[in-house]
C-alpha cells in the first residue's frame, strides 16, 4: 500500500509539473513600474518591456544610473511634460535645455501599430529619426491621435495622474526608483 501512495504522488508531482509547460515564470510576467517622486507628488508608470523591450531596457538601464535624478521638466504644455535632457540641472544653460540626452540613443524605432496617444501615455522623444530616441520622454496630459504611429510608446501612468497635472517647469524629479516586481 505504502508503494502504491509513493507511485501515486509521484505521478500526480509529474504530471502537474507539465501542467505549467508554455506558461510564463512569474518573473517574466513581471511588470517594470518606475516610481517618479516629484516637486509637486509622486507618480507611477509601468513600462511596456513586452512591446518596446530595447526601449524598455534602455530607460530601465538610465533609471538604474540614477540618471533621471535632479532633471527638470524642461517642457510643459496644455497636452504634455517632457523630461530626460541633463542640460536641465544647468540654470545657465536653460536656453539649450531640451536639446540634450544620455549620448547612447537606442538605435531602433519600437513604434506601436496598437497604441494610442491617450491620457497619461509615455512616448519617447525624438528629434529627426526615431531611432536616435534616447533619454528623454514625455507623458501625454491630453489625447494626442496625430502622434500615433510617430513615436514610441513604452508605457502609461497607473497612479498619480493628477501629479503629472500638476507638474510646472522647471520643477525636479527628485528620485526615480524601479519598483519591486510584481506579477500580472
Amino acid at each position: 500500500m505504502t508503494k502504491l501512495a509513493v507511485a501515486l504522488l509521484l505521478s500526480v508531482a509529474v504530471c502537474g509539473a507539465g501542467l505549467g509547460a508554455g506558461r510564463q515564470t512569474p518573473a517574466a510576467a513581471a511588470k517594470t513600474v518606475i516610481v517618479m517622486e516629484t516637486d509637486r507628488g509622486t507618480f507611477e508608470m509601468e513600462l511596456f518591456k513586452s512591446e518596446a523591450p530595447k526601449s524598455v531596457a534602455h530607460l530601465t538601464d538610465l533609471f538604474n544610473k540614477g540618471f533621471y535624478r535632479g532633471l527638470r521638466f524642461h517642457r510643459v504644455t496644455a497636452s504634455l511634460v517632457q523630461i530626460g535632457d541633463p542640460q536641465t540641472r544647468n540654470f545657465r544653460n536653460e536656453a539649450a535645455w531640451g536639446t540634450g540626452n544620455s549620448g547612447d540613443p537606442i538605435g531602433v524605432a519600437e513604434i506601436s501599430k496598437t497604441r494610442k496617444h491617450v491620457r497619461g501615455t509615455v512616448g519617447l522623444a525624438y528629434s529627426g529619426d526615431p531611432k536616435y530616441a534616447d533619454s528623454q520622454f514625455y507623458i501625454m496630459k491630453t489625447a494626442s491621435p496625430s502622434l500615433d504611429g510617430k513615436y514610441a510608446i513604452v508605457g502609461q501612468v497607473i497612479k498619480g495622474m493628477e501629479v503629472v497635472d500638476k507638474i510646472q517647469r522647471p520643477d525636479v524629479l527628485k528620485n526615480a526608483t524601479i519598483k519591486a516586481a510584481t506579477p500580472k
